[in-house]
């Protein structure tokens, strides 16, 4: 089932299609769940395998609309304090003065400005991204996995997303040169999401 219909907006008001009842529904504000919800990452390590990431602490909102997906919006505030990859040592580096600076900017946040459906269940928001003071644009590709009601009576919705950036153009430049040639850590970092959100009362 798609959010937007199987045509995209444009389509349907070129066609003339009705929007399906079923999807106009889903317009509305939500809070994204964070017990249920992933925001990852993985970098390249020392050119030869990959480390992964994620943020545990954070918050953030969505406004879907289902008769005009243009009109979507999502927030999302990110804790850098509360990095984790799994190691201790290099979790505290990356909160450092060398990667992220969490002392200083604790927060990183997207704000979406520009929303699109591609068709059947793929969408794509652009928005800015803030990292280090630094505030850069960022596209995400979205699947929408669906909508239902958990047991507790919850209206959810559900989307993955991944999307790709370059540290360096945040100002992320900390590395360190290999004796067989190339670096350390990988310019390139791939961010992955994995999100539930709850349809606000």
């Amino acid at each position: 089932m798609s959010i937007f219909s199987r045509n995209d907006a444009k389509t349907a008001a070129a066609t003339g299609d009705a929007v399906s009842p079923e999807l106009a529904a889903l317009t509305g504000d939500y809070t994204i769940d964070p017990a249920h919800s992933t925001i990852g990452f993985v970098a390249r390590h020392a050119m030869v395998t990959n480390v992964k990431g994620s943020f545990q602490d954070f918050t953030g909102a969505l406004h879907l609309d289902g008769t005009d997906p243009s009109r979507s919006t999502a927030s999302l505030d990110v804790v850098m304090d509360s990095i984790g990859t799994g190691n201790a040592d290099r979790d505290g580096h990356l909160r450092s003065a060398d990667f992220f600076k969490a002392d200083e900017f604790p927060t990183m946040t997207f704000r979406s400005t520009k929303a699109e459906a591609l068709g059947g269940d793929d969408y794509r928001i652009t928005g800015d991204l803030t990292i280090l003071g630094t505030t850069r644009p960022l596209v995400i590709d979205l699947e929408f996995n669906g909508a239902a009601k958990d047991p507790f009576g919850n209206e959810r919705v559900g989307f993955e997303g991944k999307a790709e950036i370059l540290r360096s153009e945040w100002g992320l430049t900390w590395n360190a040169a290999l004796e067989t040639g190339g670096v350390l850590v990988s310019d390139k970092i791939k961010l992955n999401f994995d999100i539930s959100a709850i349809r606000n009362a």
